[in-house]
């Protein structure tokens, strides 16, 4: 199960295990009315896991492989291949930065030590912190942050203790953590095609005739999807099983019952084109700060680019929106005073996820003044009409003000724990579910975002074994 334990304080969840519930299990029929021999020229594991064209009497690399020059009788049999997600992208056995014992999270709750602390604000409204001989000056933005996490802290706290006891307790977390050997094959957090530019390369083609062009494009058993056709119209896999696309010659895999649109923001109008209302909107956005700028690695949206997403146009009244939040105060005051009122969104809570070693402990220290160990999600509810909204609302439990999700994270960057599990209690089964700025699909959601396919190339998993 992907949700390990659950408290009144909120969840540890196994991201991990959420992932190869997924069912990357893709599904191939065969119709062979013949024997066929295979020769030894098809013997490559990785030419089988790759190809899905099986003629019936030629020695394809795609066929089956008994063995060299075994044959084979099948007629109505099913291949089935399963991946699963790379065990080594969560192997996170000791924290980025560690924190001094005293700090440690299984030792107990200690208190900010203001007796060591000496405070001077100025007029100007900067503050200089002087600790042994050593002075940091800070800005208002700074300022906001550190009362902002005076508030939160002793919640974040208590609550992950208890959720790291009971992940102790049950084996899940391990206290001691042994070194594992290096792994073989480690892939960077870069591979694939480039989504984002090929995102921009979209604009350069010739116009599509709406009224001519298909809404959706259902997968099949063909892998290759011309790129205008990936890019105009959202992408669905309406099957049981998984699917593989292959887009600029790389592989990614698509989870069963998930649809996705690979656009940037200038081009979402397929996605209204689909004409579904979604129950459950989650919004990650490319937020805007120093570092992004610095590094480069992905592009931002600004405050105002990211009012005009169209969120009333697709949500279902009493949609539940929830939205990603870094720990900037700025983009928190943000998403609650302007962006959930301009969508007619009402906010109704802060949630906080918990990012935690396999030993149990934050993987920054809770108390670094840089970067903190958790990331903010602020919960609100669409107010849409107000009839339908009090009969959507029936049978639901209410949002509570805080819960904690912890869990131990992806090394790649931005891959978020799953929400679905989560979510589940507060909103009616069998919803529409849709992710905006995502980088990974899941099965009964439709995804959003240029980089949607990110984390769904091939390389990123597993051939675990055929059947």
């Amino acid at each position: 199960m992907s949700v390990v334990h659950r408290l009144t304080a909120g969840w540890l969840v196994d991201h991990l295990a959420f992932i190869n519930q997924c069912g990357y299990e893709i599904c191939h029929s065969f119709a062979y009315h013949s024997s066929v021999t295979l020769n030894a020229s098809v013997t490559s594991t990785e030419d089988y896991r790759d190809d899905f064209t099986f003629p019936a009497t030629s020695s394809s690399r795609g066929g089956p492989i008994p063995g060299c020059g075994d044959a084979i009788e099948r007629e109505g049999k099913t291949e089935k291949r399963r991946y699963v997600f790379r065990e080594e992208f969560f192997d996170v056995l000791k924290p980025h930065i560690a924190a001094a014992p005293e700090e440690q999270l299984w030792q107990g709750c200690p208190e900010v030590n203001l007796t060591e602390v000496f405070f001077v604000f100025f007029s100007h409204g900067l503050l200089i912190l002087q600790k042994r001989k050593r002075k940091c000056v800070f800005n208002q933005g700074e300022l906001d942050a550190l009362e902002y996490h005076s508030r939160v802290r002793k919640l974040i706290w208590e609550g992950t203790l208890h959720l790291v006891q009971e992940g102790l307790k049950s084996g899940f977390l391990h206290r001691t953590t042994v070194e594992l050997s290096c792994r073989k094959d480690v892939v960077s957090g870069n591979i694939g095609c480039g989504l984002v530019e090929l995102c921009e390369m979209a604009k350069q083609f010739p116009a599509v005739n709406e009224s001519d062009h298909q809404a959706v494009h259902v997968l099949d058993d063909e892998t290759s999807i011309p790129e205008q056709d990936l890019l105009s119209c959202v992408t669905e896999n309406s099957s049981d099983c998984a699917k593989i696309v292959v887009l600029m010659g790389q592989k990614y895999l698509v989870p069963p019952k998930s649809s996705f649109l690979l656009s940037d923001i200038s081009c979402l109008q397929p996605l209204l084109n689909y004409k579904k209302k979604y129950d459950v909107i989650v919004i990650d956005p490319p937020w805007q700060n120093k570092s992004v700028k610095r590094s480069n690695r992905y592009s931002h949206l600004s405050s105002w680019q990211i009012k005009q997403i169209p969120v009333p146009a697709l949500a279902a009244p009493n949609c539940l929106v929830v939205t990603w939040v870094t720990n900037r105060q700025k983009h928190l005051r943000f998403v609650k005073d302007e962006l959930y009122p301009r969508w007619s969104v009402k906010t109704l809570a802060e949630w906080h996820w918990v990012k935690i070693t396999r030993a149990g402990e934050f993987v920054l220290p809770l108390d670094s003044l840089h970067k903190k160990p958790y990331e903010v999600l602020v919960l609100g509810r669409f107010q849409g009409d107000i009839k339908e909204t009090l009969r959507k609302s029936e049978d639901v439990l209410p949002i509570p003000e805080h819960k904690l999700i912890v869990s131990i994270p992806c090394s790649l960057h931005s891959h978020k724990p799953p929400l679905t599990v989560v979510l589940a209690e507060f909103i009616k089964p069998d919803v529409e579910c849709l992710e905006l700025f995502a980088r990974n699909l899941q099965p009964g959601w439709t995804s959003w975002g240029n980089e949607v396919l990110k984390f769904q190339h091939i390389d990123y998993f597993t051939l675990l074994h055929n059947e």
